[in-house]
């Protein structure tokens, strides 16, 4: 993949997961708050449950913003589409369909 083309990508998809990260963390927080009010729920678990999954989520979106930064370091460094375990190239077609990958396929499998 074209490094431009790279960065280009992975700029807009990071402020599209910041986007997505702020809104969760809102929510999240609104849970917390909901979680101490008095009312008539159906289900006074409700807001844990409902924290617990905005808590993953935001997890999950902080770790793809880490994932981000990190390929945005290699193209700076240069090293952008090799692998960060055994430096070999990572396919282009990997890199199309997600532009932070940092292992080839058969590494990202060894580790499940």
């Amino acid at each position: 993949m074209d490094v431009e083309e790279a960065r280009k990508r992975l700029l807009a998809e990071r402020a599209e997961v910041s986007a997505l990260l702020s809104d969760t963390e809102s929510s999240g927080q609104q849970d917390r708050e909901a979680e101490g009010e008095t009312g008539d729920w159906a289900d006074s678990a409700q807001p844990l449950s409902t924290q617990g999954i905005d808590d993953a989520v935001a997890e999950s979106l902080t770790d793809r913003l880490a994932a981000i930064e990190r390929a945005l370091h290699r193209i700076d460094a240069g090293t952008y589409g090799l692998s960060v375990r055994s430096g070999k190239p990572i396919p282009e077609a990997r890199l199309q369909a997600d532009p932070a990958a940092e292992l080839t396929v058969e590494e990202a499998q060894s580790l499940s």
